[in-house]
């Protein structure tokens, strides 16, 4: 008798597994961490706490994204909280050597866009963001997550992130279209 086939997902899954034990979450490779100034601050506050590094820097790209203004990029950021929020992921990436497409320059944009529009998202990469759209690079053979700070700072980006396929799954596919409907933006 044949074992049934697998899926997309669970060949990316299985070629990412750096630990598997009985009753726990898979350890996974993550191949690319997306950072933006909303949820990050959390994150590297996290890795900080926990006297942890960003393990590979050059596997993380970081944009300023939600709190860009909307009318004309030349104004001021008029939101303290937002002003804050971008500041620190300047500094952040800054202190951990990320790169950083910034407010102004030619490559910042929507994090879960900019991946596919830079070419640093691929198929069969697992891609951790703090972002809920970060599922919809999927549709490209990718195993992206869009993650809560707390977990993004445990995936000490991008390395390796204690999940199981169970909830990445859910995660990649939250919000999934039925047939005939538009994609969710």
């Amino acid at each position: 008798m044949n074992a049934r086939p697998t899926t997309l997902f669970e060949k990316v899954w299985e070629q990412h597994v750096v630990r598997r034990e009985e009753g726990r979450p898979d350890l996974i490779y993550i191949d690319l961490h997306l950072v933006h100034e909303v949820t990050s601050p959390q994150a590297f506050a996290g890795l900080n706490a926990a006297g942890r590094a960003v393990r590979r820097p050059e596997r993380t790209l970081a944009t300023v994204d939600h709190n860009v203004p909307t009318t004309h990029r030349s104004l001021p950021v008029a939101d303290p909280v937002a002003t804050r929020q971008i500041e620190a992921l300047r500094e952040n990436a800054a202190e951990h050597g990320i790169t950083l497409y910034d407010m102004g320059h030619e490559r910042q944009g929507i994090v879960h866009v900019i991946g596919p529009e830079l070419g640093a998202t691929r198929p069969g990469m697992t891609i951790v963001c703090g972002d809920s759209h970060t599922s919809t690079t999927a549709p490209s053979g990718r195993s992206p997550s869009g993650s809560a700070p707390r977990r993004s700072s445990m995936c000490s980006p991008p390395s390796a992130c204690s999940w199981s396929a169970r909830a990445a799954w859910r995660s990649a596919t939250a919000g999934a279209s039925g047939r005939g409907s538009p994609p969710r933006t």
